[in-house]
């Protein structure tokens, strides 16, 4: 194997950051004139502003104003080397990062950001039939079974397979799964009604389904109650209770049922890149690394897990949400006790997190914001929830662009981003 970036006492202290994602991105900036050297690694080329990514799926905004190139944002920065690449493990007793190349870099300080992908509960086999939202290519794909599903319906000549094809089934009712269900009841209640000639999109069936007791678990119940009614409004069939039980090219199986559908889109939950599996680390049953107090690997006091890679509880003993403001906390806390040791000062106390509120938007008009004693709902919701995700962007462009996106898609019904790119999916 070939090795880079052997240690040396005449060198600045050598932090490998696995992750491009807001864990890894903070902590990089917050070690801006630490004296170190930084070697950012991720096996994409840009940050990706998840939260947003649904209204990719959903022909809201177009890529471009949710992503942004890693080499962009640390061009300044001499003291940060990109690389594009993938890690494949860890050598925690030479302090070494394994690349996929066979490549071994070396490392004094190590911070693991590597997020979290879909979790299937055991049905990995459902994934091709239920793609789940992670990725810019994820939200493409997602982006193209929408739109061929109505282009299918229109030129089907048998009336089921034009009811399938007009059925959506998202499973999971968190805030993706409420976001996407609300904006494709839109595309097909406001949207399209008026390009197509055959069918009826406002006849489009969307299904969100739930195997807990209520949409939004994690919202307090008058919140989550009105999520519901808001969704029933717009046209969305809530099914609570119950899981699914198999998906497949035709539909799902949800109580024993069958229901007929073209589109599934899988939004129920995630699980951790194997990172904790690098290092051999104890893990939670989603998969990520337990960590001590200080976000470091308990065996190995130079590794810091952060983000969805590190099992975290806060003061009350509730896992850490995997939501973007705790992934920056993280980050920023691993950079600081970073600092803190090289300068030789005292640690820094353990990590709290600090919770900002949880935020959901359902459609184009209606919200629900969660900040503990201050819950908001409806329209006035809807604004708080577009000026936190606007603050969050990255650039002066990409706030313009996403504000002029989203005002002219208020005012108009029009979406702009509704191209179905790539080989078409089969039938």
């Amino acid at each position: 194997m070939n090795t880079q970036n052997t240690r040396s006492t005449d060198t600045p202290h050598h932090i490998v950051i696995v992750g491009g994602g807001f864990a890894g991105i903070q902590c990089a900036k917050s070690l801006r004139k630490a004296g170190v050297r930084i070697t950012l690694i991720d096996q994409r080329n840009h940050h990706l502003f998840q939260p947003l990514l649904y209204q990719v799926a959903t022909t809201i905004l177009p890529t471009s104003e949710i992503a942004w190139p890693l080499r962009r944002l640390f061009k300044t920065r001499r003291d940060v080397t990109t690389l594009l690449s993938q890690v494949t493990g860890i050598e925690p007793a030479t302090r070494h990062v394994v690349l996929s190349d066979g490549v071994r870099i070396s490392y004094d300080s190590l911070v693991l950001a590597t997020g979290a992908r879909h979790s299937y509960f055991g049905n990995d086999g459902w994934e091709p039939f239920a793609p789940g939202l992670k990725t810019i290519e994820d939200a493409t794909r997602i982006r193209q079974r929408i739109l061929l599903a109505f282009e299918r319906a229109e030129t089907a000549k048998d009336a089921d397979q034009r009811r399938a094809y007009l059925t959506f089934a998202i499973i999971g009712a968190g805030p993706t799964g409420v976001e996407l269900a609300g904006i494709i009841a839109e595309l097909a209640q406001r949207v399209l009604p008026l390009e197509f000639r055959h069918i009826d999109t406002r006849k489009a069936r969307i299904l969100l389904v739930e195997a807990g007791p209520k949409v939004l678990p994690a919202f307090a119940d008058n919140l989550s109650k009105y999520a519901q009614k808001a969704l029933e409004k717009l046209g969305v069939e809530i099914m609570l209770g119950s899981p699914v039980t198999q998906c497949s090219a035709d539909g799902i199986e949800l109580g024993g049922a069958d229901i007929d559908c073209k589109t599934i889109i899988w939004a129920a939950g995630v699980q951790a890149s194997p990172a904790s599996e690098w290092i051999g680390a104890e893990r939670d049953r989603a998969g990520r690394a337990v960590v001590a107090d200080n976000l470091s690997a308990p065996n190995y006091p130079e590794i810091f897990l952060v983000g969805d890679t590190a099992s975290v509880v806060d003061r009350a003993g509730n896992p850490v949400p995997g939501i973007a403001p705790a992934a920056k906390q993280m980050g920023a806390y691993a950079a600081k006790v970073i600092r803190a040791r090289l300068a030789d000062k005292p640690a820094p106390a353990p990590f709290r997190y600090r919770h900002a509120g949880n935020l959901a938007t359902i459609g184009r008009r209606a919200a629900v914001a969660d900040f503990g004693r201050l819950r908001i709902k409806g329209p006035l919701a809807w604004w708080v929830w577009g000026i936190a995700h606007i603050y969050f962007l990255i650039g002066t462009r990409s706030r313009f662009a996403v504000a002029w996106s989203w005002l002219w898609s208020f005012f108009t019904g029009h979406n702009s981003a509704r191209l179905i790119t790539g080989a078409q999916m089969p039938d």
